[in-house]
């Protein structure tokens, strides 16, 4: 599968947001880096469908953004994710299954699967407003892959884990990107550095750097420091 982000802007009043962005994306983890403000939000959310461009087109396979075929390929984590507070883990879960299709069986047994990959399953029947930061973006982390999405598109998807938790949650990603375009939106280098295959640096709305990196050219975290703090 391809996707493809063709030409595309967005501007808010007098600031525009994303400025004529092109690039193509494949299955494997591509990493996006960039300060607060380069627009790597505003080009996540029109990449799920969120938010309308201004001009531009977003295609996966030829398929259209604003399409029910595009939105059944994709998983999402934004930065603060909604839930239903007097859920317990297991129940939002399975209410995300089922919004997204997910027979009743399967997403039981899939919510179950899940809640053991992102370490939650001994509080599976307690309620998400008892949890702390991290836990609930645990929570956040499987409702975006109970579907087994072919585009997933993460947004500080380790903001509130702790190192050992991004550890685990870098190595899920690692494995889920062997087969699915995964968009991957951090200012932490090293949680990106030694699983994306590719990397997009944003700088005032626009793409600066669209490829690999490899250690031939210097260490990327110190290239990072340099260029957007």
């Amino acid at each position: 599968m391809e996707l493809s982000v063709d030409r595309l802007s967005k501007q808010y009043k007098n600031k525009i947001a994303v400025d004529r962005v092109t690039f193509r994306l494949s299955e494997g983890v591509t990493g996006l880096l960039g300060a607060n403000g380069a627009g790597k939000t505003t080009l996540m959310r029109m990449m799920t469908g969120i938010l309308t461009p201004d001009s531009g087109k977003i295609t996966a396979d030829g398929i259209a953004v604003q399409t029910e075929e595009y939105r059944s390929l994709l998983g999402y984590l934004p930065q603060d994710f909604g839930y239903y507070p007097e859920f317990t883990a297991r129940e939002f879960i399975q209410y995300i299954a089922a919004l997204k299709g997910l027979e009743k069986k399967h997403a039981r047994k899939k919510t179950d699967d899940l809640l053991e990959v992102v370490g939650l399953s001994d509080v599976a029947n307690k309620k998400i407003k008892t949890f702390s930061g991290g836990m609930k973006q645990r929570v956040g982390i499987a409702q975006a892959i109970v579907n087994d999405p072919r585009i997933l598109i993460l947004d500080e998807p380790t903001a509130g884990l702790d190192p050992k938790e991004r550890v685990r949650f870098r190595n899920l990603i690692a494995e889920i990107g062997k087969n699915t375009i995964v968009l991957f939106s951090t200012h932490i280098v090293s949680d990106i550095d030694s699983i994306a295959g590719n990397l997009l640096m944003m700088r005032d709305g626009q793409i600066i750097y669209d490829g690999s990196w490899n250690k031939e050219q210097g260490d990327l975290e110190q290239f990072y420091m340099k260029e957007f703090e």
